[in-house]
C-alpha cells in the first residue's frame, strides 16, 4: 500500500493570507495512502526540508507532495531534499497553491477547497510515478558562439580561455559589432575602440577559437551535447590566407561611391574594403552588387594590383559543418527604423520627423560616426547638409519606444543614457553649441548612471524639457522643432541645425529564423525567450542553448558583457563533465502498437522524433516505427496530443496519471 507524505506550504503570507493552511493540512491527512500532512511556515527552507526528509525517513514514505509555490522555483529543491533520504527524485510531485489559489483568490473559503483539490490531484498523480533515472548524453567539449559584437568575443574568450574550442561566426566581414562603431561609452567617457579592439585582437590570435567572418548559420542539427551546425561562408573574393593587408586593392579600386555599412551611410567606401581600420581580420571583402568586374566583367584593377595574389574572382560560397556541444547566441541588436519599419506592417514609423527627407535629421548610430575620430568627418561635427559646424542640435529620446500607437511598447533602456552621452561629446567639440534633449521620462538606472545625466544638464549645460515633439520641418535651412514642455506647461519651438533622433532597439535582421533553426522561442517583438526571468537568465528551453546580450533584450554594454560571461560560464559547467544529465520525463513510443503514420515526426517542434525500422535477428524488417531521440525530446507532449494509435506518451505525464487526477475530482 501507497504512503504518501503532504507537507503544505504557508510561504510567509503568500499563501496563508488566502489560504487556510492549517484547514488544508488537517483535510489531506484524511485521503487514501497519505500517511502523514503537516503545514510550515517556509517549507523550502533548510529547516522545511528537513522535515521533508525526517518523515520520508520515520514513514517510510513512497512519495511526497509539497503544496507550496510554482515548480519553476522549487521542485528540484524538494526532489534532491527526497534524493537524499534514498527516494527516487521523481516520486516527488508539487501542487502550486500559490499562483493557482493565493494570487488569483480573495475569497478565503473558495481558495482553500481549491487547495485541497489541487493536492488531492498530485496525490492521486505520485502514486502513479515511476521512479526514473537521469537520461546520460556525451558532450562534444566545443562551443559555438553566433555573433561577433562584445558579448560574442567576451563568451568566445572566457570559454576559450578554460581550454575549449570555440567556433565564433560573425555575418559581417569583421568582428566588433556596434561597439566597435562607437566613440565613446557612458558613464565614463572611455574609447570604446581602446576597449574593445584589444579584445578583438585576442580573438583573432587565440589557439582555440575558430573565427568564420562573412559567414551565417545555415542549419543546426543534432541535440545538447551532440550539435551539427552548417556554417554558410559567403564568398569574399578575397583568399585571407593569401591576403597580407597591405591595402593596394583598395587603393586602385575605381568604385568608391559606396555607402559605407559600418559607417551607416555617413560615409562612403569603395567596392573591395576593409570595414575600419582596427578590423579582424583587417582583410578585405569585396561587395558583388558594386564590383565592376562582377556585375559588368569589366575593370578587374585591383586583381592586377595585388601582388600576393589574393583576389579570387572565381569564389564562391562554401558550406562548412562544426560539432560543438552547446551554442551561445549573440546576434545584438538593430535601430528600429524611423522612416517607415518593413519588417511589421502594421508599424509606421515616424515620417513627422523627416528622417531620410531632410539630411540633417539622423539617428543616434550616425551621430556616433560623425563624432567618432575614425568617422567620415574624422570626428569633427559637421551637418551632412553642408558640412558646416551645427550650433544647435535637438536630441529626442523614446522615437519607437513606449509607444504602442505607431513603435513598440517596451522601453529601450539605453536611449537616456546615450543622448545624454551625445550632449557631452556635442558640447564637448562644439564649445559655443547648444543641446536640447526631449524626454518623456529619464531612465538612468545603473552604476553611476544618474550622476551621468546629471552631469550632463549641471556641467555641460544641456536643456532638458519633459514632452514629445509633434513634428520637425525645414525653414530656411533650419530645422523647426516643435514640441512641449510638460513641466513648464508651455509650448516648445526651437530652430535646430541638426536633430538626431534616438532610435528604439530590435532585434537584429534574421534573428526569429536562427531561432527556429535553434528550436529557442522568442517574444512579439523577435527578442528570444530566456528559460526563467530570474533562476535561469541566460537558459533558453532549448537544452544547450544559451542567450547574452541584446538579442534577449535591449542592454547596454556593461550588463551584455557580464551577460556573456554569465553564458559562457553556463557552457563551462555543461564542459565539466565527460557526459551531462537530463530529465527522463521525455517521451516515448510503443513500437509494438506504433501505426508509423507520423504524425509525431511531422509535428515535433524539437525534431526530437525519428522513422526507424525494427528488424529480426537475420536483419529481415518487420516494421516501421516512430522512435523518440531522448537527447532531442524537450518533453513537450506534442507527439501525444497527435498520434491517433494512442501509442505515444510522456513519462511523468502518463494517460494513466491524468486520468487518475481528473478522477480524483469527481
Amino acid at each position: 500500500m501507497a504512503r504518501i507524505g503532504v507537507f503544505t506550504c504557508w510561504c510567509g503570507e503568500n499563501i496563508a493570507r488566502n489560504v487556510d493552511v492549517d484547514k488544508v493540512a488537517e483535510e489531506v491527512a484524511k485521503l487514501p495512502h497519505v500517511r502523514c500532512s503537516l503545514a510550515y511556515k517556509y517549507m523550502c527552507s533548510d529547516p522545511g526540508q528537513a522535515i521533508v526528509r525526517d518523515k520520508i525517513r520515520e514513514e517510510k514514505l513512497h512519495g511526497v507532495v509539497v503544496a507550496s509555490c510554482s515548480p519553476h522555483m522549487h521542485l528540484k529543491t524538494f526532489r534532491k531534499a527526497a534524493e537524499l533520504e534514498g527516494l527516487n527524485p521523481y516520486l516527488v510531485e508539487m501542487a502550486n497553491i500559490r499562483e493557482h489559489c493565493s494570487w488569483v483568490h480573495h475569497n478565503r473559503e473558495q481558495a482553500t477547497a481549491k487547495a485541497i483539490d489541487l493536492i488531492r490531484m498530485s496525490v492521486a498523480k505520485v502514486m502513479r510515478n515511476r521512479a526514473l533515472q537521469p537520461i546520460r548524453v556525451p558532450v562534444t567539449k566545443r562551443a559555438l558562439v553566433i555573433g561577433g559584437g562584445v558579448a560574442g568575443i567576451q563568451a568566445a574568450l572566457d570559454i576559450a580561455d578554460a581550454g575549449h574550442q570555440v567556433v565564433l561566426v560573425e555575418r559581417e566581414p569583421s568582428i566588433g559589432g556596434k561597439m566597435a562603431g562607437l566613440s565613446e561609452t557612458f558613464p565614463t567617457l572611455d574609447c570604446s575602440q581602446c576597449i574593445l579592439t584589444p579584445r578583438m585582437v585576442d580573438v583573432g590570435q587565440h589557439p582555440n577559437i575558430i573565427m568564420h567572418t562573412y559567414s551565417e548559420v545555415e542549419a543546426v542539427e543534432g541535440y545538447v551535447g551532440n550539435f551539427k551546425v552548417t556554417v554558410r561562408k559567403k564568398a569574399r573574393y578575397v583568399d585571407v590566407d593569401k591576403c597580407t593587408g597591405c591595402g593596394a586593392c583598395w587603393n586602385v579600386c575605381v568604385s568608391k561611391k559606396n555607402l559605407s555599412e559600418f559607417d551607416f551611410g555617413m560615409g562612403k567606401r569603395t567596392a573591395i574594403y576593409v570595414p575600419f581600420p582596427q578590423a579582424v581580420p583587417a582583410r578585405p571583402v569585396i561587395d558583388k552588387s558594386a564590383c565592376l568586374r562582377l556585375t559588368k566583367g569589366k575593370c578587374g584593377v585591383c586583381e592586377k594590383k595585388c601582388a600576393a595574389g589574393a583576389i579570387n574572382f572565381e569564389d564562391e560560397d562554401r558550406l562548412i559543418t562544426e560539432e560543438v556541444g552547446a551554442v551561445v547566441v549573440a546576434t545584438g541588436y538593430k535601430l528600429y527604423d524611423i522612416g517607415k519599419d518593413q519588417a511589421n506592417a502594421k508599424l509606421e514609423g515616424y515620417g513627422e520627423y523627416g528622417y531620410g527627407k531632410y539630411k540633417d535629421v539622423i539617428d543616434s548610430l550616425q551621430f556616433e560616426r560623425i563624432v567618432s575620430a575614425s568617422g567620415p568627418t574624422g570626428g569633427e561635427i559637421k551637418r551632412p547638409s553642408d558640412g558646416k559646424e551645427p550650433k544647435s542640435v535637438v536630441f529626442i529620446s523614446c522615437v519607437g519606444s513606449r509607444d504602442n500607437a505607431k513603435g513598440l511598447s517596451y522601453c529601450s533602456k539605453i536611449c537616456c543614457m546615450y543622448n545624454a552621452k551625445h550632449t557631452m561629446l556635442y558640447k564637448h567639440k562644439v564649445h559655443d553649441g547648444q543641446a536640447h534633449v526631449f524626454y518623456m521620462d529619464i531612465r538612468s538606472g545603473g552604476k553611476n548612471y544618474d550622476e551621468f545625466v546629471r552631469r550632463a544638464i549641471e556641467q555641460d549645460g544641456a536643456h532638458y524639457h519633459r514632452g514629445r515633439v509633434s513634428k520637425i520641418t525645414e525653414e530656411n535651412g533650419k530645422l523647426i522643432v516643435r514640441g512641449v514642455d510638460t513641466l513648464a506647461g508651455v509650448p516648445v519651438t526651437i530652430e535646430a541645425d541638426m536633430v538626431v533622433l534616438a532610435s528604439a532597439m530590435r532585434p537584429a535582421d534574421g534573428v526569429e529564423q536562427l531561432a527556429q533553426k535553434l528550436n529557442v522561442g522568442y517574444d512579439e517583438f523577435g527578442f528570444l525567450s530566456e528559460s526563467h526571468p530570474k533562476l535561469r537568465p541566460i537558459e533558453t528551453n532549448a537544452a544547450g542553448v544559451f542567450v547574452c546580450g541584446a538579442c534577449q533584450a535591449p542592454k547596454d554594454i556593461p550588463e551584455s558583457v557580464a551577460q556573456a560571461s554569465a553564458a559562457a560560464g553556463k557552457v563551462q559547467v555543461m564542459f565539466s563533465h565527460q557526459e551531462m544529465t537530463r530529465e527522463p520525463e521525455i517521451a516515448s513510443i510503443n513500437e509494438q502498437t506504433c501505426a508509423a503514420c507520423f504524425a509525431c515526426v511531422r509535428t515535433c517542434p524539437y525534431t526530437a522524433i525519428e522513422k526507424a525500422e525494427i528488424r529480426d535477428r537475420n536483419g529481415k524488417r518487420i516494421k516501421r516505427t516512430a522512435r523518440v531521440n531522448p537527447g532531442l525530446c524537450m518533453g513537450c507532449g506534442t507527439c501525444v496530443a497527435v498520434c491517433p494509435s494512442k501509442s505515444a506518451d510522456l513519462e511523468g505525464f502518463t494517460e494513466q496519471q491524468i486520468y487518475a487526477m481528473v478522477e480524483s475530482l469527481v
